[in-house]
């Protein structure tokens, strides 16, 4: 309840609480941060503190919603790291294309890492999962990005827990389905 009550502070502009709630935030970010990586482990060569302050700069620098609670707040800024990496795997992916000029054999970086295909698919997927069906695109992001238990889920979204476990199974089902049409077996395996 503390943590809900600073953001709703913080929202309202008073400095001094964004100075006491990042400290209350942080190890938790850092948690969700080190479970986007491990799914992503190859595609992106970010670390942890890194992931962190990008997805927290990215918080702090837009309009984001009013934070309903502190499931809300956590669900937003996993949602952001995932952003961060589907912008780097995309960053990545257009380095890799112009990697295609000619260029001196002395002269070529190591690329290391390749972009994982799967990553930008699935945020494709999950893209338009959300313009038809919304609450099974938050479900997927809070439930997978966020680390959040249908219970969890349930109560950030005022719903009940049966439905919100029966959405997840229907949109599960559906990703995978979509990810099966455009990736390989060794891709799905990575799907959520």
């Amino acid at each position: 309840m503390q943590i809900t009550k600073l953001l709703h502070r913080v929202e309202a502009g008073d400095r001094d609480a964004l100075d006491v709630v990042i400290p209350l935030v942080y190890e938790e970010l850092k948690k969700l941060a080190r479970s986007h990586l491990r799914r992503e482990a190859r595609a992106v060569p970010l670390q942890t503190t890194a992931l962190v302050h990008e997805a927290f700069l990215k918080l702090a620098g837009s309009r984001h919603p009013s934070y309903e609670n502190r499931a809300h707040f956590y669900g937003i800024a996993s949602r952001l790291m995932r952003q961060v990496l589907v912008d780097t795997a995309r960053a990545r992916a257009a380095e890799k294309r112009d990697a295609a000029k000619e260029v001196a054999l002395a002269d070529v970086p190591d690329w290391g890492p390749q972009p994982d295909r799967s990553l930008l698919a699935l945020d494709d997927a999950l893209q338009l999962l959300e313009k038809t069906d919304a609450l099974k695109a938050q479900l997927i992001e809070m439930r997978y990005f966020g680390g959040m238990t249908a219970e969890e889920t349930a109560t950030a979204l005022s719903k009940p827990v049966h439905i919100v476990r029966r959405e997840l199974r229907l949109a599960q089902a559906w990703l995978r389905k979509e990810m099966a049409a455009e990736n390989s077996p060794a891709e799905l395996a990575a799907c959520p």
